[in-house]
């Protein structure tokens, strides 16, 4: 199948509406684009120095938590939510009542993560890898009650108000198993060699296009990009989230992926998603440089501190990974009584390390705020 000659499928009539059917993408792909081509060997170069940059970062699993929590953010955010990377590393006392929803559906998304990259080394990326996430994605959030970890069973939709007046109407729910069944088999073909960025694209598209969820499928379609890259060893490490730039460029996002289906044009999908790995690549990179030099600078800083040092190294650590905090938590955490920790957290302040958010003078919370804002 060439990429300029692919057939998106075709609009069937039901009751009161027509659903879009898509034709299967477990086929041999053939990129006959010259544009194409140059744009995957761009992003394909720097996803490959992304991938070799985050494997000479001494303890780069503490900084890849503060990645989950930006794509868990933004993500989210594309779905509506409110929640802003602040509020997603605050604990749910700290939420106010109105946010919790948002908040939960946050972290939610990052559970849902952190597990499927874990079950990664003892299970393939697959329909049934998927469906256990998005039931984690679901629990006890707002779309708890639309079959957490099932492939719906009913006719969905997208925008407006019922089926009547839907700007797009997925497949029927008799097609979904085949559907996702074939869309599995593309992700394994090993027979017909496709690129993996331009497989991975395809089938976002795809799995976009079939829905097979009653709710979340934005947040799972995106999700399995990171799954794609990790499960296939284009990234040892979970470092390239794509929806901070589907989110800054929301309307082209959606725009593309229609365009497919009216219009059959794949490559200009393609071409939008490769632009994506690139820039995003590149930005990651980036991120990582700072996080160094600004882990150097607060490494220096401490030096001043004497024998307290050892605790402050260790404070440093855990801020790294919990960049917002009480005195509980970091008394907890470096084993110390709270009236320690707020003796090192006041040296903290003092070398502007850590802020104070609250402004409260019991109850307080602090940030690492320079740490924060490489994520904003």
């Amino acid at each position: 199948m060439k990429i300029s000659g692919f057939k998106a499928g075709k609009f069937s009539q039901r009751f009161h509406y027509k659903s879009f059917e898509p034709n299967y993408v477990d086929l041999p792909w053939n990129i006959d684009d010259s544009e194409l081509i140059m744009l995957l060997s761009e992003a394909s170069l720097k996803l490959g120095e992304l991938n070799a940059f985050s494997q000479l970062i001494p303890d780069i699993d503490f900084f890849i938590k503060m990645h989950v929590f930006k794509e868990g953010t933004e993500s989210s955010r594309i779905e509506g939510t409110q929640t802003n990377i602040d509020d997603a590393m605050q604990k749910e006392d700290n939420i106010q009542p109105e946010k919790k929803d948002d908040w939960q559906e946050v972290q939610n998304y990052v559970q849902s993560m952190n597990q499927a990259i874990e079950s990664l080394q003892t299970f393939p990326l697959s329909n049934r890898l998927l469906k256990q996430t998005h039931k984690t994605l679901l629990q006890g959030v707002r779309g708890t009650s639309k079959l957490p970890g099932e492939f719906r069973q009913s006719q969905n939709w997208i925008g407006g108000s019922s089926l009547r007046d839907a700007i797009f109407i997925p497949p029927h729910h008799d097609n979904v198993n085949d559907l996702m069944s074939d869309l599995e088999k593309f992700l394994h073909n090993e027979n017909t060699p496709v690129p993996p960025l331009i497989k991975i694209g395809i089938a976002h598209y795809q799995f976009e296009t079939i829905h097979p969820f009653l709710d979340g499928n934005g947040r799972i379609g995106r999700l399995l990009i990171t799954l794609f890259l990790v499960s296939n060893q284009l990234l040892r490490k979970p470092t390239l989230y794509l929806s901070d730039y589907f989110e800054k460029n929301k309307s082209y996002y959606y725009d593309n992926l229609t365009r497919v289906r009216t219009h059959n044009d794949l490559k200009q999908w393609l071409k939008f998603f490769l632009e994506g790995v690139r820039s995003t690549s590149e930005n990651s990179i980036q991120t990582f440089k700072y996080i160094i030099a600004l882990r150097t600078e607060v490494e220096n800083k401490i030096i001043s501190l004497g024998r307290k040092q050892p605790l402050a190294k260790s404070l440093l650590q855990f801020l790294f990974t919990n960049p917002v905090a009480d005195a509980g938590d970091i008394a907890k955490a470096l084993s110390v009584n709270v009236s320690t920790a707020l003796r090192l957290i006041d040296d903290f302040m003092k070398s502007k390390i850590l802020i104070e958010n609250t402004g409260f003078r019991r109850n307080r919370i602090f940030s690492f705020d320079s740490y924060i804002k490489l994520f904003r």
